[in-house]
């Protein structure tokens, strides 16, 4: 997993070597905890010939565009590891170029349903009927490890075996894998957007990567609020993996883009911040028809009327 939204100035790094419920419940405590636009995190496996202690894998690293007190740290890593894996933290600095590749380094191929999602180096793993995504490293959001982007494509997946939506809305859309795999499934335009400039880069980096340039234009925008992402006939499927106060606030202004026959998948949110997503849409008439728990984090699919 790769959770956050990685610093454009990342300068340090803090490692630590422990089992995999632990790393993932260290990146999501961390970047639940720090300015998201300040922080990530990558929880991956470590590769069987550097790992030097078997019975425990895993590696968590976070990154920081700022210098960290290291004793503050070490005191919150303690909540989820324990106080003695805590000192075994290690901390340091790392080059603006090398720090997503380093943490991509250790990270596989992640299927969900037909869509595999892999780097260059996974290239190979990519099957005849497989709709690849290759997602190269970029400064922001979504690799397809998080459980968060996994729940979208598993239900855009769901979507996919009832129908053949044509009018697709990827709000936040972070590196664009969601509007990518709608793209390359579909051969349709899909709208898509993000507050941040690089995540904008990386999207339209990744559309002309993939082949699917001439259907993926991304535009820098606050929620749905540019122009080309206004459409008079409604959107017939919405993304938004974002966050959950974002979710809540942008409910309004993204209900009255769905036509009255749209799927909303959500995602972004940790379990417990479910109610309160769900109230918020509810008040626009929208009701959860299903959801999905992956790794703590839940993706909700969403439509009109009841649950």
């Amino acid at each position: 997993m790769l959770e956050g939204l990685p610093p454009n100035n990342a300068a340090f790094v803090m490692r630590l070597r422990c089992d995999e419920a632990q790393a993932r419940a260290l990146a999501d405590l961390v970047v639940e905890t720090f300015d998201p636009a300040e922080t990530a995190a990558a929880a991956f496996e470590e590769q069987a010939s550097t790992a030097s202690w078997a019975a425990t894998p895993w590696v968590v690293e976070v990154y920081f565009s700022h210098a960290l007190d290291e004793d503050n740290v070490r005191e919150l890593a303690a909540v989820v590891v324990g106080a003695e894996l805590a000192q075994q933290i290690s901390f340091g600095r790392v080059s603006q170029k090398d720090w997503v590749a380093s943490a991509l380094e250790g990270l596989s191929a992640v299927r969900a349903g037909r869509f595999l999602v892999h780097g260059s180096h996974d290239r190979a793993s990519v099957k005849v009927n497989d709709i690849g995504l290759e997602i190269e490293a970029a400064l922001a959001f979504g690799t397809g490890h998080h459980g968060t982007t996994r729940g979208c494509l598993l239900f855009l997946e769901d979507i996919l075996k009832r129908r053949r939506p044509q009018n697709i809305l990827d709000v936040g859309c972070g590196t664009g894998v969601l509007a990518l795999a709608a793209a390359r499934a579909l051969r349709v335009n899909v709208a898509a957007g993000d507050i941040d400039a690089e995540a904008v880069k990386a999207t339209r980096g990744n559309a002309l990567l993939n082949g699917a340039g001439p259907w993926l234009k991304p535009v820098r925008a606050r929620g749905a609020a540019h122009p080309a992402l206004r459409r008079l006939e409604g959107y017939d499927l919405i993304f938004a993996n974002i966050l959950a106060k974002p979710l809540r606030m942008l409910a309004p202004s993204l209900a009255q883009l769905a036509a009255p026959n749209a799927d909303v998948v959500l995602s972004g949110m940790l379990l417990r911040d479910v109610p309160g997503v769900a109230s918020a849409w509810a008040a626009q008439g929208f009701a959860i028809a299903r959801r999905r728990a992956i790794d703590g984090w839940a993706t909700l699919l969403l439509r009109r009327g009841g649950a």
